[in-house]
């Protein structure tokens, strides 16, 4: 059986009780780790990404285990994912996670004995190399659990509940060991590769940041990013994200109104900064123009890493009210701390 496209999910902004319809849903944790769908056959182990790339090489230490502990003729849905600890518990580190993907195979082996990954289990798309994509997800989840009556670390079963003020709880707390937020699924629902059937629900917040520069669009015109900044308590600006979502019109008009904030040197040439380059941009101008550290906007962001936003955030609207000094990390809300290992708690 080929590995299908994963069955997406949609936004939206609060727990639903029931599926459109009106029919029973199923909510479980949303894993902040990397989509992949684990097919095991007599030819092997294949880890698949959502984006239709293999992640089997990056992570032999997974491909050890699920060849011992997964029969063949299977293949499941889930997420990888990296936990660290922290102190007396754990939580999640999507940084480590990312830092997997290596080119290297020395590096490769290396981060695998250092940074070893989980796989967290939520579907069964196969079993004895039979098809279950239109068995209603109440039926694959029942199969699951007793695939995964014999998992051991790293390997895991998420928690699902019926239950949606629990599911609200779990919105809540499991924050706080770095999940992204609740995933519904209607438990009469079939598997429908590369379609929007289940829902997603993640924190949305805002946020008043100062401008600090800006990138010129891939096409060579227009603002293609605007650069972020929070002042931190030793009073230096540091850079939290940016923002990149806006129209051919808008990109253009922003170059103008931008303009008279442009940081320019003795000589009035416009001040040029230097972006943080990695191995996935080692190559890519990651150059920007500076900006006076005067203009205010508020944004929406779900979460942190760290000290920076962890996906790209939303721009709301200028805060001409606002003086770029009270732009503070004060301002973030922090969810309190709660162990992972309380989450994969069978």
């Amino acid at each position: 059986m080929e590995i299908p496209e994963p069955m997406l999910a949609k936004a939206v902004p609060t727990v639903p009780d029931t599926a459109r319809g009106g029919g029973a849903l199923g909510y479980e944790p949303k894993w902040d780790g990397f989509r992949a769908i684990v097919r095991v056959d007599d030819a092997g182990i294949e880890i698949g990404s959502r984006g239709a790339k293999t992640l089997t090489r990056y992570f032999p230490e997974l491909v050890d285990t699920i060849r011992a502990q997964v029969p063949a003729g299977t293949m499941l849905d889930g997420e990888v994912v990296v936990r660290r600890p922290r102190g007396a518990g754990e939580r999640l580190d999507w940084e480590a996670l990312s830092q997997r993907i290596h080119p290297a195979e020395s590096r490769i082996r290396k981060l695998a004995a250092e940074t070893p990954a989980s796989f967290i289990a939520f579907d069964l798309l196969a079993e004895g190399g039979v098809s279950l994509l239109d068995t209603p997800f109440s039926e694959r989840r029942s199969a699951l659990e007793r695939v995964a009556a014999s998992f051991d670390a790293p390997l895991h079963v998420t928690r699902l509940t019926t239950d949606v003020d629990l599911a609200r709880t779990w919105l809540v707390e499991f924050e706080g060991a770095g999940l992204d937020g609740v995933v519904a699924k209607p438990l009469d629902g079939v598997y429908q590769p590369g379609k929007r059937t289940m829902l997603k629900i993640k924190h949305s917040r805002t946020a008043d940041c100062v401008v600090t520069g800006y990138r010129t669009h891939k096409s060579g015109s227009g603002v293609g990013s605007l650069l972020l900044g929070l002042y931190g308590d030793d009073g230096e600006l540091h850079g939290v994200g940016g923002i990149s979502a806006f129209t051919d019109a808008r990109r253009q008009s922003l170059v103008d109104e931008l303009a008279p904030l442009v940081a320019r040197d003795d000589s009035g040439e416009a001040v040029r900064g230097e972006g943080e380059r990695n191995r996935f941009s080692s190559s890519k101008d990651t150059s920007f123009t500076v900006l006076e550290p005067r203009l205010v906007v508020e944004v929406k962001y779900d979460q942190m890493e760290g000290d920076r936003f962890r996906h790209t955030v939303q721009f709301l609207r200028w805060r001409p009210d606002r003086d770029a000094s009270s732009c503070t990390y004060d301002q973030l809300e922090v969810p309190n701390d709660y162990d992972l290992g309380k989450v994969l708690a069978r």
